[in-house]
């Protein structure tokens, strides 16, 4: 399988679940449970009816599926002349067709899941129809069908259009189950357009009457009322016919050419000429082709292009506008970066150029990187236009690497800017902080292995450590606030939670903006087709009555809380790129354009020390069973190894309130980076201001080079990692499993659906940061295991530039342990023989190839590998040939897709709703709880697949974030460190 599905699945496990997402007990002390939330709605109406010639009695089970409630009303509607004659147990009224029932002083408290009957008598002629919608206090009732779900598919997002002109909009819609489409209505930020649609397809023409952004949108009513909204689309109306040129910046190298497009924004009614010259800047840049352009009454909305090319020599910015007749102009900046690279630092640059076109979709309006163009995507993110901290500090280091080229740092620090602005909880997103006890971190609740054992049952019994450096770490930054990044996001709010950056908590399905979301939380087999998402921030406002917390966890009471999970690998990868971006910025004089980004960056590797700890500060080594191993002082909890993930959490009241911090005793080498490590202990500019972080990262970078060591295989490929808890719960590992400072081996860390190494991702991520790291600094123990490993991958590489045709490692299989058990203090394990690799089939994968290339260029550049440099040419030349508009891909087939019709593991009994209504219950499938995905364009085919309508398994060519960039990095790399 392309694309690292068999990663992506459990991207960064979020397993703070057992103690940590949910109604922790902070310092020892038991969760005060929150004053009543408001009431959760939800309910189910058995109606029954009893009828003659004339006439008939109806009765009406009403069951209470939410909060209790102390005052209710039902209302509902007949589509004949059904006319009320009395009603009893319910004070009972008519208003044309709708009927309602309130309650009696006797039973106007309803329970959570309690029933009340009540009954009534109509006359009627004619037909006597059920009715079929039922609403409790303002609730629709019986929530078992599908939402209706509708899809803007035009305009185009950033699309042009001018005033008086004609904006094509059109949708497809679907109604819930057993209804139909009764209309599609289309709407911008000042509301509806015009009267809606009753007819597929649907369309509208709009004419815009006023210039400027538009925010459009399409609403679906169906036959029982229910209502769904698209996402919104956004494009630019000008004042009066306007030539439109995309995109309207770009880079380009010495001695290169580019083009871009230029079109009309409405048809004209004669031809006519665009001329487009240089208006501004330096003389190197010219127009070279496309400098006169016709556009007719036929292809006026085609694009033509404009073609720049650079001189030789020289750099600086340029304007170029395109002027007609009649038309408003057009202007686009151009700048000349005056490089060394050659070839492949202009293919940095054109690849650059497609990632930041706003045409091609890799960002939301706020700037934010999805992770990936296409939205029908379930790899650990279930959607596309969700984003991560992985796709974050790919930004950065883009960013970085841009810099070098350019020489320009604006676009490095306005991406730490972004990140820090959304990805970083604010003071109010952690309003609890404060009142963390480090003496008592977190309470205890067991990981449990299979889904079907959660909830997991706190117990403050279980002894646990004191954390070591929330102390130190206040005291070098005045705050007790965390500075890490989240590790997923719901850029377009999707889901509909609305956890908005900086304090926004379950603000709905009409919040803007990125909305903080979690997923994994329940044991290693847990993939991503069996989670249930749920807010960063939980009101009890979605889910039950409980909000999602009653899911994972097991307590007496559940208070609203706030809760965040870091993905270490993402903040080490930022730090890595501030590393770089303070070295070139140096080497360009300008060290002092990024100084205060820089110093920001180690900041976040002094927090990402909560990486080095055992999940509950228990002492690292042989820690089993857990009620007897001991909770840790000092640092005698660190393991030194960036783990899979710290998190962080509190309650939402600040009366009373309490907060919780853990580690991870689980380490997979794939996370390790032995690059940020060197970087904070040597670089001044990155020194973080916690009295014993040097140190730490001292003692972390000697540790993940020995972790690497020990679990090098006799091949040369590096095994999965260690835990310090087996199972998650401090259980006795199997006999005469070998360990590692006392955690015992784990050829499959964290999670295992599948194998979390057997994705040949892991080995190209992780050995490009040891790569790295030997290229800067000669280490002779990096060497050693790049040695070892670069030998065992170029026989399993091939590439053809001339053709294209290139395949790369993709599945691995593993076998036997490491040779013996290791806690040296100095040196490193010796080599294994009994522990080994095979490759099980290949790949084409554009991002593990890429990867593969940086790791063999750096290794090959401190080396002087000619066999590792050629490959790595070959790779980035094969890889070459795959471009399209928006980057470089190529076709995968999606045969896990069958998947999406798995059940969701939901406990017995527990109920309750995702923010647009779809059910949680015993019946939850992967798609049934995420109803918003049959709008997408893809839907059909992947779900005629799923269920056997297809027998062929649906293919895409996605343009993920991550990949794309370390593509355009990839060149840069060989261009900087070979000048070809």
């Amino acid at each position: 399988m392309k694309g690292i599905p068999v990663r992506r699945r459990h991207r960064w496990r979020a397993f703070t679940a057992m103690s940590v997402l949910l109604t922790l007990l902070c310092g020892g002390l038991a969760a005060v449970a929150a004053s009543p939330a408001q009431a959760a709605v939800a309910c189910k109406v058995v109606y029954t009816k009893n009828a003659w010639s004339t006439g008939f009695t109806a009765s009406l089970d009403i069951t209470n599926q939410g909060d209790a409630v102390d005052g209710w009303k039902l209302t509902y509607s007949y589509s004949g002349n059904q006319t009320l004659v009395n009603g009893w147990s319910g004070k009972w009224s008519q208003s044309g067709r709708q009927v309602t029932v309130e309650n009696e002083t006797w039973n106007k408290t309803l329970a959570s899941g309690a029933t009340v009957n009540v009954g009534a008598q109509f006359n009627y002629s004619g037909s006597n129809d059920d009715p079929a919608v039922f609403t409790f206090n303002g609730v629709r009732c019986n929530q078992t069908s599908t939402q209706p779900t509708v899809a803007l598919t035009s305009p185009a997002a950033g699309a042009t259009y001018s005033v008086g002109g004609t904006v094509p909009l059109a949708a497809t819609a679907a109604a819930g189950s057993g209804a139909t489409v009764s209309k599609v209505e289309f709407y911008n930020q000042d509301g509806l357009l015009a009267p809606g649609d009753t007819t597929a397809p649907y369309t509208l023409s709009w004419s815009p009457a006023a210039a400027g952004n538009h925010s459009l949108y399409a609403k679906v009513t169906d036959s029982t009322g229910a209502t769904a909204e698209s996402a919104p689309v956004g494009i630019t109306v000008t004042q009066g016919a306007s030539i439109v040129t995309s995109p309207a910046s770009f880079s380009l190298a010495s001695g290169a050419k580019a083009t871009y497009g230029v079109k009309l924004s409405e048809a004209p009614t004669a031809n006519v000429t665009v001329t487009t010259a240089r208006t501004a800047g330096v003389t190197s840049l010219s127009v070279t082709a496309g400098a006169t352009l016709t556009f007719t009454p036929q292809n006026w909305s085609a694009e033509q292009d404009v073609e720049i090319t650079a001189a030789a020599t020289g750099s600086g910015e340029a304007t170029f506008t395109s002027t007609a007749t009649g038309y408003t102009a057009a202007k686009v900046t151009v700048r000349q970066i005056d490089g060394t690279g050659g070839v492949y630092e202009q293919r940095f640059i054109d690849q650059y150029n497609k990632i930041k076109n706003p045409a091609n979709g890799y960002f939301s309006p706020e700037g934010i990187p999805y992770h990936s163009v296409e939205t029908f995507m379930v790899e650990a993110p279930d959607h596309g236009h969700e984003t991560t901290s992985e796709a974050y500090s790919y930004l950065i280091w883009l960013e970085a690497m841009y810099g070098k080229v350019s020489k320009d740092w604006g676009p490095f620090n306005a991406s730490w800017a972004l990140m820090e602005k959304y990805m970083i909880p604010t003071h109010a997103d952690q309003p609890t902080n404060a009142s963390y006890q480090a003496s008592k971190p977190a309470t205890y609740a067991a990981e449990h292995p299979q889904v079907t054992s959660y909830p997991s049952q706190i117990d403050g019994s279980i002894p646990v450590g004191q954390d070591p450096i929330a102390g130190e770490l206040k005291s070098a930054y005045g705050t007790d606030d965390i500075y890490g990044m989240h590790w997923l996001q719901d850029v377009d709010n999707v889901y509909g939670y609305g956890n908005t950056p900086g304090g926004g908590c379950e603000n709905g399905p009409s919040a803007d903006g990125p909305s903080y979301i979690n997923t994994y939380q329940r044991g290693p087999q847990e993939s991503v087709f069996e989670t249930i998402p749920q807010p960063t921030c939980d009101a009890f406002k979605y889910g039950g009555p409980n909000g999602y917390l009653d899911l994972f966890i097991k307590d007496a009471s559940y208070a609203k809380q706030w809760k965040f999970t870091n993905a270490p690998d993402a903040d080490a990868r930022a730090v890595q790129a501030a590393y770089w971006a303070n070295l070139w910025a140096k080497e360009q004089g300008k060290a002092g354009d990024v100084s205060a980004t820089v110093g920001k960056a180690g900041k976040m590797g002094d927090y990402l020390r909560y990486a080095f700890f055992d999940k509950y500060f228990k002492k690292i080594g042989n820690c089993y069973p857990a009620a007897t191993c001991p909770g840790a002082t000092g640092k005698d909890s660190a393991h030194y190894l960036l783990s899979w993930y710290y998190a962080w959490g509190g309650s939402l009241s600040t009366s009373g309130g309490w907060s919780w911090r853990i580690g991870d005793g689980a380490s997979h080498f794939g996370y390790q980076n032995p690059m940020a490590a060197y970087a904070l202990v040597n670089d001044p500019a990155l020194a973080p201001k916690g009295s014993t972080a040097k140190a730490d990262w001292q003692a972390s970078l000697t540790r993940q080079l020995q972790l690497y060591k020990w679990l090098q295989s006799a091949e040369g490929a590096i095994a999965g990692g260690v835990t310090n808890s087996w199972d998650g719960s401090y259980s006795a590992p199997p006999a005469g499993l070998t360990k590692f400072f006392g955690m015992a081996y784990d050829w499959q860390p964290v999670y295992h659906d599948p194998p979390s190494n057997q994705w040949f991702g892991f080995q190209v991520w992780s050995m490009q940061r040891v790569a790295e790291y030997y290229q800067v600094t000669g280490d002779a123990n990096a060497k050693s295991i790049l040695d070892k490993w670069v030998s065992w991958v170029l026989p399993q590489t091939t590439a053809d530039p001339a053709t294209g045709a290139y395949r790369v490692p993709s599945t691995l299989r593993w076998s036997g342990q490491p040779d013996a058990n290791w806690s040296g203090t100095s040196g490193m394990p010796p080599a294994n023989t009994g522990l080994h690799v095979t490759v099980a089939d290949h790949t084409d994968d554009v991002g593990t190839t890429a990867a593969l290339a940086r790791t063999l260029t750096a290794y090959a550049a401190r080396a002087n590998h000619a066999q590792a440099k050629q490959t790595a040419k070959n790779l980035l030349d094969a890889l070459w040939k795959h471009q399209d508009t928006k980057g470089i891909s190529v076709s995968e087939t999606k045969a896990d897709y069958s998947r999406v019709k798995d059940p969701v593991y939901v406990p017995p009994g527990w109920t309750g709703t995702m923010p647009n209504g779809d059910p949680i219950n015993s019946s939850s499938t992967f798609m049934s709880i995420r109803s918003f995905l049959k709008s997408d364009p893809d839907y059909n085919r992947v779900w005629a697949y799923a269920t056997g309508a297809s027998s062929t398994p649906p293919a895409f060519k996605y343009h993920r974030f991550w990949a794309q960039a370390d593509i355009a990095m990839a060149m840069a790399d060989y261009a900087r460190l070979f000048n070809e």
